[in-house]
Formats: C-alpha cells, structure tokens, sequence
C-alpha cells in the first residue's frame, strides 16, 4: 500500500489527518497544494476531489488508486484499517461522545471560517467577515468548552488522544489566526498542552511542513481572513 496526503500546511482539516497518520506511525508521502495560488481549483486536483479542497488521501492498493476526501471520512478509513493506536475508545458511548466533539468542531464552527463564505462576506461590507468569524468562533468554543469539560481527562475523553484532540488542536490555532484569544476556555488550553508535547502532534503542526513558508513569515496573521480553505 501506497499512501501520499494532498495537503496545506496551514489547512486544518489537513493537519488534522496529519496528526492521525503520524500517531499511528503510518508512512505517507506529503504532497503540496498551493491553496494561495489556487491550484486546488485546476482540473488536476479537481480530478482528486471535486470540491477543490484539501486534503485528499491517495491510496494504491493492489494496483487501484483511491482518493479519499473530507478529514472524517479519512481518519475513520484509517481507524479502520490501522486500529493501532486507536483514536477512538472501546466502548460504545465513549465512541460516540468523542465523535460528537469531533463533530462539534468539524461541522459546528470550522465551516464558519471556511474561504468562500468569508469571501463572500467580506465582498458585501469591509469587515464583516471578521466580525462574522469572531462571532462564531466565540460561540463555538465556549459550547466546546462545556462539552469538553464535563468527561475530560488529560485530553477530550479520557487519558489518550483521541478523534476529538485532532480536530481540537488546529480549531485553536484558528481562533488565533483570527484574532480569537483563547485563555477563557481553560480546559481546551490544558488539552492542547497536553497534546502539543506529543511528538505526533509536534510533526503535524503547520511551520513543519515542507511547504511552510521560513519563520517568521509563517507566524499565524490575524485578524485577516483567512485565504484558502482552513
């Protein structure tokens, strides 16, 4: 099996399948897609993933090429076909409430900070997309900060990572990059700590990636909007 990740290195949905293939010690080829100059919107990459978006799993497996998109659907294929370590617990309500974290964040608040809706908003007032984003994101992580607390332990559930940290660490970094500070929610800052010192979480993060740009450069730019999918 061959596996190369389509990715940004300032993506989130991308870092999050990152932190997945390296916690579970998966060998994967790291191929850049420039989202600032719009390559994920050529026909090449729209032959991967019809919705130009990062990050896209390739597969070759017994001579069939696979592309898998969306960071739940490839982190759920990768638990499946490498359970160890799992990123989700053995019992049945412990499965589900690290999924509804997961959710929480992959459907509750990213999509608010996605480019084409600030795009979109910045186009009708010059600043409402930061206003909009902010909004949100506060929102959101004051839900997820509740959510979290009631069951966390020294991450989202538990004792271990889990699906919810991977999609907790990069929802952090873009409330940042939006001028969101982040000290009101004490238990997901303890979390991220936690999973910062992990060497899975240090090699997914976004200045080691190949196609980062040189520090400091690279530090995170809020408040502007972001530009590309994040």
């Amino acid at each position: 099996m061959r596996l190369a990740l389509y990715s940004y290195w300032r993506s989130s949905s991308s870092w999050r399948v990152r932190i997945g293939l390296h916690w579970k010690g998966i060998p994967f080829e790291y191929r850049a897609v420039d989202l600032r100059e719009g390559v994920q919107f050529g026909d090449v990459h729209g032959a991967r993933n019809a919705m130009h978006q990062v990050p896209v799993l390739e597969v070759e497996e017994d001579g069939v090429v696979h592309h898998l998109a969306q960071s739940m659907a490839i982190l759920q294929w990768l638990e499946e076909r490498f359970p160890s370590p799992a990123l989700l617990p053995a019992d049945a309500y412990g499965r589900a409430r690290v999924r509804m974290l997961a959710e929480h964040v992959n459907s509750g608040i990213q999509p608010y900070q996605n480019q084409a809706v600030l795009k979109w908003l910045q186009e009708q007032r010059t600043g409402l997309a930061l206003e909009w984003v902010q909004h949100w994101l506060r929102q959101g992580l004051e839900a997820l900060e509740h959510a979290v607390a009631y069951g966390a332990g020294n991450f989202c559930h538990g004792h271990s990572p889990s699906l919810a940290d991977l999609y907790l660490v990069p929802q952090l970094y873009g409330a940042r990059r939006f001028g969101v500070g982040v000290d009101a929610w004490p238990t997901l800052k303890r979390i991220e700590r936690a999973c910062q010192e992990l060497p899975a979480f240090a090699r997914a993060a976004p200045l080691a990636q190949p196609d980062a740009p040189a520090a400091p450069a690279a530090q995170p730019d809020a408040p502007a909007p972001a530009a590309e999918r994040s």
